[in-house]
């Protein structure tokens, strides 16, 4: 008799199961394999009389998130400028036909192992027919600035673990929390690596366009974020996982810490951001409530990632 019921609850388990992965929409991306892109290529050159200006990114392709940069200026002999300060500035246009920009790095700086000027930018939305981008490139040779207007395409990010968010804190500045590592996680102890960016809000008017001081952004620093991984899907319970370390800043700018992946499959990483005087920006307190059957609850400042 005890085997008859073990036998019996072992189907039962297995008809749960099943059942599981039917209704789970998450499951065919689950299985789909996350390629990390560690090669920069050419997203697009173009010329500033008699020089040539390339852009590089990973896999040669801007998406929607976090984007390391590389620009190489070179002159009419194909000798490569490496004297000047180059500046870049990205810049969304609407429909509406109003300027905004995302967060960058203006003053681009100058690796001499590489031979490339270096830099980021977090595209907050994709291009489409009715919204473009266009990067501003300034540099100086032979006592001659030049000031150069290039149109990029931002591709939606496939990737779900370099998701990023936006948002207006709680002393009503906006934010953005963009994702750069791990691009392919493990069921382990990952480190996790975000940047935090702050618009700093012009009390100038606009007299050249376009005037950097408009669409000014700056790294967060000393913020804290706070982190509680879970799994929110009924099935899941949103049951959250030991030996996580909270986000601080460290000498790169970026923000480090610890998400421990107990399971492949759909996680939320719950935030709660703090200012540098412990003052809470944005997000609130996920309750510790197994809940299987229920969708689970998050913060109100959250990033969903999937592997």
């Amino acid at each position: 008799m005890k085997i008859f019921h073990l036998f019996v609850a072992a189907i039962g388990l297995a008809v749960t199961t099943s059942c599981t992965l039917d209704k789970t929409d998450f499951e065919a991306e689950i299985n789909k394999d996350v390629t990390e892109f560690f090669e920069f290529k050419e997203v697009t050159s173009f010329n500033s009389g008699p020089y040539k200006i390339s852009i590089e990114a990973l896999n040669g392709t801007l998406y929607k998130g976090y984007n390391e940069i590389r620009v190489r200026i070179f002159d009419n002999q194909s000798q490569m400028l490496n004297t000047s300060e180059v500046t870049f500035l990205p810049l969304h246009t609407g429909s509406d036909n109003i300027a905004t920009s995302c967060p960058h790095r203006r003053q681009l700086i100058y690796e001499e192992e590489g031979k490339y000027y270096s830099g980021y930018v977090v595209f907050t939305s994709v291009s489409n027919a009715m919204e473009n981008w266009n990067v501003y490139i300034t540099f100086t040779d032979q006592y001659q600035t030049h000031n150069e207007k290039q149109f990029v395409t931002v591709k939606n990010q496939t990737n779900m673990n370099l998701n990023m968010t936006t948002f207006t804190g709680n002393d009503g500045v906006e934010y953005c929390i963009a994702l750069v590592a791990p691009q392919k996680p493990k069921v382990a102890e990952n480190e996790l690596i975000a940047g935090i960016y702050k618009y700093n809000q012009s009390v100038t008017t606009i007299e050249n366009y376009p005037d950097p001081s408009q669409f000014s952004y700056a790294e967060a620093s000393d913020y804290t974020l706070l982190i509680d991984p879970r799994m929110p899907e009924p099935s899941m319970g949103n049951h959250s996982s030991p030996n996580n370390v909270n986000l601080t800043q460290h000498n790169d700018g970026l923000y480090h810490g610890v998400v421990n992946y107990t399971m492949t499959g759909n996680w939320t990483l719950n935030f709660i951001m703090m200012d540098p005087n412990g003052q809470v920006i944005k997000g609130t307190q996920v309750p510790s409530d197994f809940t299987p059957g229920i969708e689970g609850a998050k913060s109100e400042l959250f990033i969903d990632i999937l592997f």
